[in-house]
């Protein structure tokens, strides 16, 4: 009984002193102390461990973090000289840190599950503080944030200051405010509605929306006006962060669209073959990058990360070259029959994704994330700048360019516009149409290839991937204006931003459909499309 109450004493002294004492190496005993004694010693222990994690120096809380967690996993043990703690495959001494064995009556301490929960938020605390791992910090975090009310407000502005990843901090600082909001000074709950209002998201709109049940909301006039404010903050920032998700959102379903729609933009607007194989491209640039993305992580492993930049020349080259293939093997033969290049393309589609089918399987490709399109930037409200968004809508930008670049400054681009406009006087002025013919069907082609590639960290990849985006390239290319580049960027930009903003509101099968409704409608009153090409063809 003696020894439980000096226990009880120097405990109920340790958690009730200011930090300083923490750092004072008389706590240490005291703490060993109720490690090692009964559960109620137990609980004021843990207590005073988050005490130590909230108040205490950086040497005890490094001192007494692999203990808590050694309490918990039953790898500390009290004896007759003090406690032991088994880490690393050693046993050192729980006060000093020397080696030493433990003593012949040694005992783990008994958790009953009140004192679990303790511990386990004592151990969370101390890593929150000590551990040099940002991600561990973040799990304490996670674990914490459950109990924020309850612990001092100290631990997380201690973390905070302390913390390195901007991030991470941002997290801290949002389960303190969140907490401070249950303080029972006022003047701490209007501190904290302002600075929860300066991150406005739905999770902070819930949480001020809650004050407004308070009974100090009908009280304190302040306070009221302060939740008020903080509401109507929260509301515009939302908003604001609504309309710039939408946009962004928009962007990106556009530039997916762009890099599906330009490859079959310069085979149909040139050759006019309905290539109903063009999808099938997309997938087979998509496999292509599978393949590159495994051939380094077999070869050149350190590599891997940037498989998406290595893959680049060789999706389009792989799939031009099937493209020329098909083009001199079959469709030269059939462009004076319409009808029938439309159904040879249709049965080499069906030919192509049964072969990756046979070839791969039917499941999705697990595809490695690399570190530049891995997460986002919160901006404001709800709306996050993602990475691999990004990629996606850049990757459209350079392609655009680089298209625009070969159709405008190079030979092969005067051919095809030649060509494009009038075949036959494009031929008799000494243009080798045929070779333009199949050059053209394979620039389409690996522009399909580089979709594909564009496509794999965002959307599923799998033999029937392509089937999803045909239809939407033809809608791109026939409102734009059958080839022409302009119309394309434009078109793909006004679907894309259409279908974002009704697909919320009706689902994403009645978007699609009011879409292509509304593309009918325009093609009713303009059937050349946004953008026609002067001349004609023959």
């Amino acid at each position: 009984m003696l020894r439980r109450f000096c226990v009880a004493v120097c405990l109920a002294v340790t958690m009730a002193a200011p930090g300083s004492l923490y750092a004072a190496d008389a706590a240490r005993p005291a703490l060993i102390a109720g490690l090692c004694g009964e559960a109620a010693a137990l609980n004021e222990t843990g207590g005073a461990l988050v005490g130590l994690a909230a108040e205490g120096s950086d040497d005890d809380r490094n001192w007494a973090a692999p203990i808590a967690r050694a309490v918990l996993d039953h790898k500390f043990t009290c004896d007759a000289a003090g406690a032991v703690v088994a880490t690393g495959g050693a046993t050192l001494d729980a006060l000093t840190g020397a080696p030493r064995e433990a003593g012949e009556d040694a005992h783990a301490p008994v958790l009953n599950l009140k004192n679990r929960g303790i511990f386990e938020t004592a151990e969370a605390a101390l890593a929150l503080r000590a551990a040099p791992d940002a991600t561990r910090r973040s799990a304490a975090l996670h674990t914490l944030e459950r109990k924020a009310a309850s612990l001092p407000e100290s631990l997380f502005d201690g973390a905070a200051r302390a913390e390195q990843d901007p991030a991470l901090k941002q997290q801290i600082l949002a389960i303190a405010h969140a907490a401070a909001l249950n303080s029972a000074e006022p003047a701490k709950r209007i501190a904290a509605l302002a600075q929860i209002a300066e991150n406005p998201n739905r999770r902070a709109m819930t949480e001020v929306e809650a004050l407004t049940a308070d009974p100090a909301y009908a009280t304190n006039p302040e306070f009221k006006r302060a939740v008020d404010a903080a509401v109507t903050k929260i509301s515009r920032g939302i908003a604001i962060g609504d309309v710039l998700a939408t946009l962004y959102n928009g962007l990106s379903f556009a530039s997916i669209l762009f890099m599906a729609a330009i490859g079959l933009a310069v085979i149909f607007g040139l050759m006019g073959v309905i290539n109903l194989a063009q999808g099938e491209f997309i997938m087979i640039g998509a496999y292509v990058t599978w393949l590159v993305q495994e051939g380094l992580r077999r070869l050149a492993p350190g590599l891997v990360d940037f498989y998406l930049i290595l893959a680049i020349p060789v999706a389009f080259l792989v799939t031009a070259a099937i493209g020329i293939a098909l083009e001199a093997a079959l469709l030269r033969h059939l462009y004076r029959r319409p009808l029938m290049s439309l159904l040879a393309t249709w049965a080499v589609s069906l030919f192509l994704t049964n072969l990756v089918r046979v070839t791969f399987g039917t499941q999705n490709l697990q595809f490695v994330t690399p570190f530049y399109v891995t997460g986002g930037v919160p901006v404001i409200g709800d709306f996050i700048f993602t990475w691999n968004r990004m990629f996606a809508i850049v990757f459209a930008i350079v392609t655009l360019a680089l298209t625009w670049a070969i159709v405008r400054l190079t030979p092969l681009g005067l051919n095809i516009r030649a060509v494009t406009q009038n075949r036959i006087m494009a031929g008799c002025i000494g243009i080798p149409v045929r070779r333009v013919d199949m050059m053209a069907f394979g620039l389409g082609s690996g522009l399909a290839g580089l979709a594909g590639l564009a496509l794999a960290p965002v959307y599923s990849v799998n033999p029937l991937m392509g089937q999803n985006f045909i239809i939407d390239s033809f809608m791109v290319v026939v409102l734009g204006g059958v080839g022409t580049i302009a119309g394309t960027v434009v078109a793909a930009l006004g679907i894309g931003q259409i279908n974002v903003l009704i697909e919320p509101l009706w689902g994403a099968v009645a978007a699609k459909v009011i879409v292509l409704l509304m593309i009918i409608a325009f093609l009713q009153w303009r059937p050349e499309g946004l953008f026609a090409v002067k001349g004609r063809r023959k």
